[in-house]
Protein backbone atom coordinates (compact mmCIF):
# COMPACT_ATOMS: atom_id res chain seq x y z
CA UNK A 1 0.00 0.00 0.00
CA UNK A 2 1.10 3.52 -0.90
CA UNK A 3 3.15 5.12 1.83
CA UNK A 4 2.16 8.45 0.73
CA UNK A 5 -1.79 8.02 2.18
CA UNK A 6 -1.92 7.02 5.72
CA UNK A 7 -5.74 5.98 4.57
CA UNK A 8 -4.02 3.00 2.59
CA UNK A 9 -0.69 2.25 4.33
CA UNK A 10 -0.05 -1.31 5.74
CA UNK A 11 3.62 -2.32 6.75
CA UNK A 12 4.95 -5.20 5.35
CA UNK A 13 4.02 -8.64 6.81
CA UNK A 14 6.90 -9.89 9.26
CA UNK A 15 4.78 -13.58 9.54
CA UNK A 16 4.80 -15.39 12.97
CA UNK A 17 1.89 -17.68 12.77
CA UNK A 18 0.41 -19.08 15.94
CA UNK A 19 -2.22 -21.44 14.10
CA UNK A 20 -1.97 -24.14 11.91
CA UNK A 21 -3.90 -23.63 8.57
CA UNK A 22 -7.85 -23.41 8.73
CA UNK A 23 -7.44 -23.65 12.23
CA UNK A 24 -8.75 -19.68 13.61
CA UNK A 25 -10.85 -18.82 10.24
CA UNK A 26 -12.20 -14.97 9.93
CA UNK A 27 -14.07 -12.77 7.67
CA UNK A 28 -13.77 -8.94 6.49
CA UNK A 29 -16.89 -7.14 6.29
CA UNK A 30 -17.16 -3.06 5.75
CA UNK A 31 -14.23 -2.09 3.67
CA UNK A 32 -15.19 1.65 3.36
CA UNK A 33 -11.74 2.10 5.18
CA UNK A 34 -8.35 1.28 3.60
CA UNK A 35 -7.11 -0.41 6.93
CA UNK A 36 -8.78 -3.24 6.52
CA UNK A 37 -5.90 -4.39 4.74
CA UNK A 38 -3.40 -3.72 7.21
CA UNK A 39 -6.05 -5.77 9.52
CA UNK A 40 -6.13 -8.81 6.80
CA UNK A 41 -2.46 -8.90 6.41
CA UNK A 42 -1.82 -9.08 10.15
CA UNK A 43 -4.00 -11.70 10.82
CA UNK A 44 -3.12 -13.58 7.96
CA UNK A 45 0.81 -13.03 9.22
CA UNK A 46 -0.40 -14.68 12.44
CA UNK A 47 -1.49 -18.07 10.72
CA UNK A 48 -5.57 -17.11 10.57
CA UNK A 49 -6.98 -18.19 7.58
CA UNK A 50 -9.22 -15.46 5.72
CA UNK A 51 -12.86 -17.06 4.53
CA UNK A 52 -14.85 -14.42 3.31
CA UNK A 53 -15.59 -10.39 1.99
CA UNK A 54 -18.86 -8.81 2.08
CA UNK A 55 -19.39 -5.12 1.19
CA UNK A 56 -22.26 -3.54 -0.58
CA UNK A 57 -19.33 -1.70 -2.97
CA UNK A 58 -18.67 -4.45 -5.68
CA UNK A 59 -15.42 -2.19 -6.72
CA UNK A 60 -14.46 -2.28 -3.04
CA UNK A 61 -14.74 -5.76 -2.75
CA UNK A 62 -13.08 -6.65 -6.76
CA UNK A 63 -9.99 -4.59 -5.42
CA UNK A 64 -9.75 -6.55 -2.22
CA UNK A 65 -9.93 -9.72 -3.85
CA UNK A 66 -6.88 -8.30 -5.91
CA UNK A 67 -5.06 -8.58 -2.61
CA UNK A 68 -6.70 -11.90 -1.16
CA UNK A 69 -7.72 -13.39 -4.67
CA UNK A 70 -8.56 -16.65 -2.41
CA UNK A 71 -11.33 -15.14 -0.48
CA UNK A 72 -15.07 -15.95 -1.37
CA UNK A 73 -17.91 -13.22 -1.92
CA UNK A 74 -20.18 -13.23 0.22
CA UNK A 75 -23.22 -12.26 -1.35
CA UNK A 76 -25.26 -11.10 1.75
CA UNK A 77 -24.26 -10.36 5.53
CA UNK A 78 -25.91 -13.58 6.45
CA UNK A 79 -23.67 -15.45 4.76
CA UNK A 80 -21.06 -14.89 7.10
CA UNK A 81 -22.13 -14.17 10.44
CA UNK A 82 -24.20 -18.23 9.98
CA UNK A 83 -21.06 -19.64 8.98
CA UNK A 84 -20.17 -21.44 12.41
CA UNK A 85 -16.55 -22.00 11.08
CA UNK A 86 -15.92 -18.20 11.35
CA UNK A 87 -14.72 -17.05 14.71
CA UNK A 88 -13.75 -13.20 14.21
CA UNK A 89 -14.80 -11.03 11.38
CA UNK A 90 -12.87 -8.03 10.88
CA UNK A 91 -14.09 -4.74 9.64
CA UNK A 92 -13.78 -1.14 8.41
CA UNK A 93 -16.96 0.30 7.88
CA UNK A 94 -18.00 4.22 8.01
CA UNK A 95 -16.68 5.15 11.83
CA UNK A 96 -20.10 5.90 12.72
CA UNK A 97 -21.39 2.51 11.74
CA UNK A 98 -18.66 0.31 13.11
CA UNK A 99 -20.42 0.29 16.30
CA UNK A 100 -23.43 -1.13 14.44
CA UNK A 101 -21.85 -4.04 12.51
CA UNK A 102 -20.32 -4.84 15.84
CA UNK A 103 -22.90 -5.29 17.80
CA UNK A 104 -24.61 -7.68 14.89
CA UNK A 105 -21.48 -9.77 14.76
CA UNK A 106 -21.48 -10.18 18.52
CA UNK A 107 -25.16 -11.15 18.38
CA UNK A 108 -23.94 -13.77 15.78
CA UNK A 109 -21.84 -15.64 18.05
CA UNK A 110 -18.26 -13.91 17.32
CA UNK A 111 -15.81 -11.72 17.95
CA UNK A 112 -15.33 -8.38 16.58
CA UNK A 113 -12.43 -6.94 15.26
CA UNK A 114 -12.97 -3.09 14.08
CA UNK A 115 -10.58 -0.21 12.81
CA UNK A 116 -10.18 2.47 14.78
CA UNK A 117 -12.10 4.42 15.92
CA UNK A 118 -14.39 2.15 16.99
CA UNK A 119 -17.18 3.98 17.64
CA UNK A 120 -17.92 7.79 17.21
CA UNK A 121 -20.30 8.32 20.55
CA UNK A 122 -20.65 7.79 24.19
CA UNK A 123 -24.13 6.17 23.72
CA UNK A 124 -22.38 3.79 21.26
CA UNK A 125 -19.81 2.73 23.86
CA UNK A 126 -22.43 2.41 26.40
CA UNK A 127 -24.03 -0.03 23.77
CA UNK A 128 -20.81 -2.55 23.06
CA UNK A 129 -19.72 -2.09 26.57
CA UNK A 130 -23.12 -3.83 27.33
CA UNK A 131 -22.96 -6.89 24.76
CA UNK A 132 -19.28 -7.93 25.93
CA UNK A 133 -20.43 -7.75 29.30
CA UNK A 134 -23.72 -10.13 28.43
CA UNK A 135 -21.58 -12.32 25.57
CA UNK A 136 -18.03 -12.81 27.09
CA UNK A 137 -17.23 -11.81 23.20
CA UNK A 138 -14.63 -9.33 22.26
CA UNK A 139 -14.78 -6.32 20.79
CA UNK A 140 -11.20 -5.93 19.42
CA UNK A 141 -9.79 -2.30 18.13
CA UNK A 142 -7.09 -1.98 15.42
CA UNK A 143 -5.50 1.20 17.15
CA UNK A 144 -2.29 0.48 14.35
CA UNK A 145 0.33 3.20 15.49
CA UNK A 146 0.78 1.11 18.13
CA UNK A 147 0.22 -2.49 17.61
CA UNK A 148 1.23 -2.60 13.75
CA UNK A 149 4.59 -0.40 14.09
CA UNK A 150 8.00 -1.97 15.15
CA UNK A 151 8.97 1.05 16.80
CA UNK A 152 6.08 1.12 18.68
CA UNK A 153 6.65 -2.94 19.64
CA UNK A 154 9.83 -2.49 20.61
CA UNK A 155 9.39 1.12 22.87
CA UNK A 156 7.13 -1.53 24.73
CA UNK A 157 9.68 -4.12 25.49
CA UNK A 158 12.48 -1.38 26.18
CA UNK A 159 9.79 -0.10 28.77
CA UNK A 160 9.31 -3.33 30.44
CA UNK A 161 13.09 -3.75 30.90
CA UNK A 162 13.26 -0.98 32.45
CA UNK A 163 15.56 0.79 30.20
CA UNK A 164 13.84 4.43 31.06
CA UNK A 165 12.34 3.51 34.49
CA UNK A 166 9.34 4.74 35.32
CA UNK A 167 7.65 6.69 32.54
CA UNK A 168 6.62 10.22 33.12
CA UNK A 169 5.37 11.19 30.41
CA UNK A 170 3.92 10.26 26.61
CA UNK A 171 4.31 13.22 24.11
CA UNK A 172 2.58 12.14 20.51
CA UNK A 173 2.61 13.31 17.06
CA UNK A 174 -0.45 12.56 14.84
CA UNK A 175 0.18 14.26 11.52
CA UNK A 176 -1.37 12.81 8.52
CA UNK A 177 -2.02 14.08 4.62
CA UNK A 178 -4.95 15.09 3.71
CA UNK A 179 -5.08 13.65 0.29
CA UNK A 180 -8.75 15.54 -0.11
CA UNK A 181 -9.51 14.19 -3.92
CA UNK A 182 -9.54 10.47 -3.00
CA UNK A 183 -11.09 10.60 -0.02
CA UNK A 184 -15.10 9.52 0.20
CA UNK A 185 -17.95 12.22 1.25
CA UNK A 186 -18.55 11.04 4.53
CA UNK A 187 -14.90 11.66 6.09
CA UNK A 188 -16.03 15.59 5.79
CA UNK A 189 -19.08 14.79 7.88
CA UNK A 190 -18.46 14.63 11.68
CA UNK A 191 -21.27 12.93 12.48
CA UNK A 192 -20.09 9.98 10.79
CA UNK A 193 -16.29 9.72 11.13
CA UNK A 194 -16.04 11.70 14.99
CA UNK A 195 -14.16 14.49 15.39
CA UNK A 196 -10.27 14.92 14.92
CA UNK A 197 -9.97 13.55 18.39
CA UNK A 198 -12.12 10.71 17.88
CA UNK A 199 -10.48 9.77 14.92
CA UNK A 200 -6.75 9.84 14.61
CA UNK A 201 -6.32 11.15 17.95
CA UNK A 202 -7.74 7.45 19.81
CA UNK A 203 -4.41 6.41 18.40
CA UNK A 204 -1.99 8.88 20.75
CA UNK A 205 -4.46 8.15 23.83
CA UNK A 206 -4.42 4.23 23.26
CA UNK A 207 -0.29 5.48 23.55
CA UNK A 208 -0.27 7.12 26.27
CA UNK A 209 -2.00 4.73 28.70
CA UNK A 210 -0.28 1.70 27.55
CA UNK A 211 3.16 3.22 27.81
CA UNK A 212 2.44 4.89 31.14
CA UNK A 213 0.96 1.36 32.30
CA UNK A 214 -2.65 3.63 33.11
CA UNK A 215 -6.10 2.04 33.34
CA UNK A 216 -7.91 5.59 33.41
CA UNK A 217 -7.16 9.15 33.20
CA UNK A 218 -8.24 12.96 33.10
CA UNK A 219 -8.71 15.12 29.94
CA UNK A 220 -7.40 18.55 31.24
CA UNK A 221 -8.04 19.92 28.01
CA UNK A 222 -8.29 19.86 24.31
CA UNK A 223 -8.89 22.24 21.17
CA UNK A 224 -9.41 21.21 18.11
CA UNK A 225 -9.81 23.80 14.18
CA UNK A 226 -10.49 23.87 10.76
CA UNK A 227 -7.91 26.15 10.29
CA UNK A 228 -7.17 25.64 6.79
CA UNK A 229 -10.27 24.00 5.08
CA UNK A 230 -13.23 26.12 4.56
CA UNK A 231 -14.44 24.16 1.48
CA UNK A 232 -14.96 21.21 3.89
CA UNK A 233 -17.04 23.13 7.06
CA UNK A 234 -16.86 19.37 8.93
CA UNK A 235 -13.30 18.29 8.93
CA UNK A 236 -11.16 19.43 11.70
CA UNK A 237 -7.78 19.63 10.42
CA UNK A 238 -5.76 19.83 13.43
CA UNK A 239 -6.55 18.58 17.38
CA UNK A 240 -5.01 18.64 20.54
CA UNK A 241 -5.38 17.71 23.98
CA UNK A 242 -3.86 17.28 27.43
CA UNK A 243 -4.36 14.62 29.99
CA UNK A 244 -3.55 13.16 32.99
CA UNK A 245 -3.16 9.72 34.36
CA UNK A 246 -4.17 7.48 37.13
CA UNK A 247 -0.36 6.76 37.32
CA UNK A 248 0.32 10.51 37.51
CA UNK A 249 2.26 10.73 34.18
CA UNK A 250 1.15 13.17 31.63
CA UNK A 251 0.34 13.08 28.05
CA UNK A 252 0.27 15.27 25.21
CA UNK A 253 -1.32 14.78 21.23
CA UNK A 254 -1.35 16.13 18.62
CA UNK A 255 -2.94 15.34 15.34
CA UNK A 256 -3.17 17.04 12.05
CA UNK A 257 -4.20 17.23 8.16
CA UNK A 258 -1.33 19.17 7.41
CA UNK A 259 1.26 16.92 5.72
CA UNK A 260 2.93 18.90 2.77
CA UNK A 261 3.21 17.06 -0.21
CA UNK A 262 6.79 17.49 -0.81
CA UNK A 263 7.44 15.12 2.95
CA UNK A 264 8.49 11.53 1.73
CA UNK A 265 5.63 9.55 3.47
CA UNK A 266 1.79 10.47 5.08
CA UNK A 267 3.00 11.68 8.04
CA UNK A 268 6.21 12.01 10.50
CA UNK A 269 4.39 10.38 13.27
CA UNK A 270 6.34 10.56 16.34
CA UNK A 271 6.16 9.50 19.68
CA UNK A 272 8.06 10.96 22.86
CA UNK A 273 8.27 8.55 26.07
CA UNK A 274 10.33 10.60 29.30
CA UNK A 275 11.27 8.18 31.77
CA UNK A 276 12.48 8.66 35.58
CA UNK A 277 15.66 7.36 33.69
CA UNK A 278 16.39 8.26 30.05
CA UNK A 279 13.79 9.15 27.11
CA UNK A 280 12.78 7.35 23.94
CA UNK A 281 12.13 9.03 20.42
CA UNK A 282 10.07 7.12 18.00
CA UNK A 283 10.64 8.13 14.20
CA UNK A 284 7.90 5.61 13.18
CA UNK A 285 7.45 6.19 9.36
CA UNK A 286 10.68 8.11 8.67
CA UNK A 287 13.63 9.91 9.12
CA UNK A 288 13.49 13.47 8.10
CA UNK A 289 15.78 14.48 5.57
CA UNK A 290 17.00 11.10 4.85
CA UNK A 291 16.07 8.14 2.41
CA UNK A 292 16.28 5.52 5.70
CA UNK A 293 12.80 4.44 5.47
CA UNK A 294 11.26 3.52 8.58
CA UNK A 295 11.80 2.11 11.51
CA UNK A 296 14.23 4.14 13.78
CA UNK A 297 13.75 4.13 17.72
CA UNK A 298 16.34 6.62 19.63
CA UNK A 299 16.89 5.79 23.28
CA UNK A 300 19.09 8.15 25.87
CA UNK A 301 19.62 6.21 29.23
CA UNK A 302 22.12 6.09 31.96
CA UNK A 303 24.49 3.90 29.55
CA UNK A 304 25.00 6.07 26.44
CA UNK A 305 22.79 6.57 23.52
CA UNK A 306 21.56 4.21 20.67
CA UNK A 307 20.45 4.63 17.33
CA UNK A 308 18.35 1.29 16.64
CA UNK A 309 16.41 0.48 13.56
CA UNK A 310 14.15 -2.02 13.72
CA UNK A 311 11.92 -2.96 10.86
CA UNK A 312 11.81 -6.28 9.87
CA UNK A 313 13.35 -7.24 12.99
CA UNK A 314 10.61 -6.91 16.32
CA UNK A 315 7.23 -7.85 14.49
CA UNK A 316 4.02 -7.32 15.13
CA UNK A 317 2.71 -9.89 18.06
CA UNK A 318 -0.72 -8.16 18.86
CA UNK A 319 -2.02 -10.16 15.79
CA UNK A 320 -1.24 -13.82 17.10
CA UNK A 321 -2.23 -12.93 20.73
CA UNK A 322 -5.13 -11.76 19.58
CA UNK A 323 -5.67 -15.11 17.73
CA UNK A 324 -4.94 -17.00 20.83
CA UNK A 325 -6.81 -14.49 22.98
CA UNK A 326 -10.29 -15.71 20.80
CA UNK A 327 -9.22 -19.52 20.90
CA UNK A 328 -7.99 -19.41 24.87
CA UNK A 329 -10.43 -16.51 26.07
CA UNK A 330 -8.17 -14.35 27.35
CA UNK A 331 -6.57 -10.84 27.16
CA UNK A 332 -2.97 -11.13 26.04
CA UNK A 333 -2.97 -8.76 23.03
CA UNK A 334 -5.17 -6.04 24.42
CA UNK A 335 -7.72 -5.67 27.58
CA UNK A 336 -11.59 -4.89 26.57
CA UNK A 337 -10.97 -2.55 29.22
CA UNK A 338 -8.31 -0.65 27.67
CA UNK A 339 -9.60 -0.96 23.62
CA UNK A 340 -13.27 1.32 25.55
CA UNK A 341 -10.90 3.50 27.76
CA UNK A 342 -9.25 4.78 25.12
CA UNK A 343 -12.61 5.63 23.06
CA UNK A 344 -13.81 6.94 25.93
CA UNK A 345 -10.83 9.55 26.67
CA UNK A 346 -10.67 10.45 23.13
CA UNK A 347 -14.61 11.27 22.35
CA UNK A 348 -14.84 13.20 25.82
CA UNK A 349 -11.69 15.34 24.41
CA UNK A 350 -13.29 15.49 20.78
CA UNK A 351 -16.83 16.79 22.67
CA UNK A 352 -15.16 19.19 25.42
CA UNK A 353 -12.66 20.99 22.86
CA UNK A 354 -12.61 24.56 22.56
CA UNK A 355 -13.16 25.21 18.69
CA UNK A 356 -10.40 27.44 17.77
CA UNK A 357 -11.42 28.04 14.48
CA UNK A 358 -14.34 30.09 16.01
CA UNK A 359 -12.31 32.59 17.28
CA UNK A 360 -10.66 33.85 14.42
Amino acid sequence: MSAGDGATYAPPPVPAPVVEAGEFVFAAMGLDHGHIYGMCEGLIGAGATLKWVYDTDERRVAQFRERFPSVRVARVEAEILDDPRVRLVAGAAITSERCALGLRVIDSGKDYFTDKAPLTTLEQLAAARDAVERTGLKYAVYYSERIHVETAVFAEQLIQQGAIGRVLQVVGFGPHRLNAGSRPGWFFEKDRYGGILTDIGSHNVDQILHYTGSTDAKVVNSQIANYAHPDHPGLDDFGDANLVTNTGATGYLRCDWFTPNGLQTWGDGRTFILGTNGFIEQRKYMNLGSADGPGHLFLANDDGETHFRVTGKVGYPYFGRLILDCLDRTENAMTQAHAFKVIELAIQAQNQATDLSTSR
